[in-house]
């Protein structure tokens, strides 16, 4: 069974970034991604729909279904109610009113089925490690969920400092002027 993730972010670059790293982990043959939609909330409030997804293959069930769901979550999250179809899906209140306060002016979320469960999850943890964003919603378990928000939210490691050597021609290290 596949699974699906939908992250917010408060920049309207962020999740195109984060397409384009799972397109890589695809690349890699690390995921095994069914569909990927982006929504983006410009300047002005204008919320644009980018789909992503080889719907020529033929693993894909329902083309379209996905990028149509993405949209009705989108319309349904200005509303900040889940209607009775997308709450038979498992699409509630509260996650609408998160997307709607998550997906502001100038900020972006990020859709993502996958087909079949990575094999290789620590290794696609690492590659997602420091993406940021919020996880608004996914089918994984909590302490998975919780897990995946910790990599992403994870600072890039910082570059080691480098101290000048010790002088020992001088009592408090190297000289100064």
């Amino acid at each position: 069974m596949g699974t699906l993730v939908v992250i917010g972010y408060d920049d309207p670059r962020k999740a195109e970034a984060h397409r384009l790293k799972m397109q890589q982990l695809e690349e890699a043959h690390l995921l095994d991604l069914a569909e990927v939609v982006h929504a983006v909330n410009d300047g002005h409030g204008k919320i644009t729909l980018h789909h992503e997804g080889d719907m020529s293959n033929d693993h894909a069930l329902y083309p379209g279904l996905f990028t149509s769901l993405a949209n009705l979550i989108l319309m349904n999250s200005a509303a900040g109610a889940a209607s009775g179809a997308l709450r038979e899906v498992g699409i509630t209140d509260h996650f609408m009113k998160e997307l709607a306060a998550t997906l502001t002016p100038g900020s972006s979320a990020f859709f993502v089925l996958t087909r079949t469960p990575t094999p290789n999850r620590e290794q696609v943890l690492a590659e997602l490690e420091g993406l940021g964003g919020k996880v608004l919603m996914t089918s994984l378990s909590h302490k998975d969920q919780a897990t995946l928000q910790a990599v992403l939210s994870r600072a890039e490691p910082q570059a080691a400092k480098v101290e000048p050597p010790n002088d020992p021609s001088q009592p408090n290290g190297p000289a100064t002027t």
